[in-house]
């Protein structure tokens, strides 16, 4: 949760830029070098709250150097590695801008200039700014085509709340917005639906998406399909409905099999089925109730994970930005 010893809003900056970081030692001098130009070309206080999430690496030191050359900076360092979702949460608790609050990964995939477009668009009376992709550079064909499949879904099965198309986590955010998300304090987060689930007038920026300027990245296929699943399980209860209706559909298939039996029995004798298609069978039915099962279990463990009541994140530290009256130009 937010620490409860912040400034008050008065002495706030106006602008919050949120970095949720994991491993990232190489790219970050470069990426807050070209941020805090990206800020200060646009004219407000602003802030720039790192949020390390369990790095392995120099990531920790690297931010505590930052906030101590720059006193726009903060830094919150969880106890733990949360994953980027929850991580995201906690720099969103912790931003004070009392304007607005951009959200940005440190990979420069999404240029920071990009960020006075989203502040233009803000300033046209938008509450949230999202930045969509018109290219990808740097991503082979399949994410391209799995991510373009992974959005056209959502906005199927996504019912009411409708997911931007090519639109990641890089958006800004009015402080009446970002006030409506955190109170959302599910425990299975993703981001993007949430972001989308407040509502709240929005507009598309469209940028070209850069490759990753150092490092590599931490989205492995398997976080990938796990994230995609956390999408869908989160807005949606369509896999449970097509449970239903597949297990309806197997079940009008066996009556039609059971009909066509006893026709085949009463015309043509009792021939006795061969082994093969009695397994094939057997394990066709078998494999859809696993199926139903592990989908009813994915939605039941999402519920059992709620009623812990857990905290979303533990901070072993925050070192806090100093207040607009008390900052002091960087020694960089």
């Amino acid at each position: 949760m937010p620490d409860t010893s912040l400034p008050l809003r008065s002495a706030a900056p106006a602008l919050s830029l949120v970095v949720p970081c994991y491993n990232e030692e190489e790219v970050l001098p470069e990426f807050h070098r070209r941020a805090t130009a990206a800020l200060e070309a646009i004219g407000l206080p602003f802030e720039i709250v790192y949020v390390n999430d369990g790095s392995r690496d120099g990531t920790l030191p690297l931010m505590l150097g930052l906030a101590e050359a720059d006193p726009r900076t903060a830094v919150v360092n969880l106890s733990r590695n949360f994953g980027k979702e929850i991580a995201l949460t906690a720099g969103l608790d912790h931003a004070r801008g009392a304007e607005a609050v951009v959200v940005i990964d440190a990979d420069l995939q999404d240029p920071p200039e990009v960020i006075a477009d989203l502040v233009a668009a803000w300033r046209r009376g938008f509450d949230i700014a999202y930045a969509q992709r018109t290219v990808r550079h740097g991503e082979g064909w399949v994410k391209r085509t799995t991510a373009a499949a992974f959005y056209r879904l959502m906005q199927r099965v996504g019912g009411k709340v409708e997911l931007p198309r090519d639109t990641g986590d890089f958006r800004l955010m009015s402080r009446r917005s970002l006030d409506a998300l955190l109170r959302l304090r599910e425990q299975h987060r993703f981001m993007k639906g949430l972001f989308a689930w407040v509502g709240f007038p929005s507009v598309a920026v469209p940028y070209e998406r850069a490759p990753r300027a150092a490092g590599t990245t931490k989205w492995n296929w398997w976080k990938l399909w796990n994230l995609s699943l956390e999408g869908i399980t989160s807005f949606t209860v369509g896999p449970l409905k097509f449970a239903t209706y597949l297990g309806l559909a197997v079940s009008f298939g066996a009556v039609l099999y059971l009909v066509q039996l006893l026709v085949r029995t009463l015309i043509f004798g009792n021939a006795v089925a061969g082994y093969p298609s009695l397994m094939a069978v057997v394990l066709f039915l078998g494999g859809v109730q696993m199926t139903m099962l592990g989908i009813i279990g994915e939605y039941l463990g999402r519920i059992f994970n709620e009623t812990k009541g857990r905290p979303l994140y533990l901070v072993e530290r925050h070192i806090p930005s100093a207040s607009t009256a008390d900052q002091k130009l960087p020694q960089l």
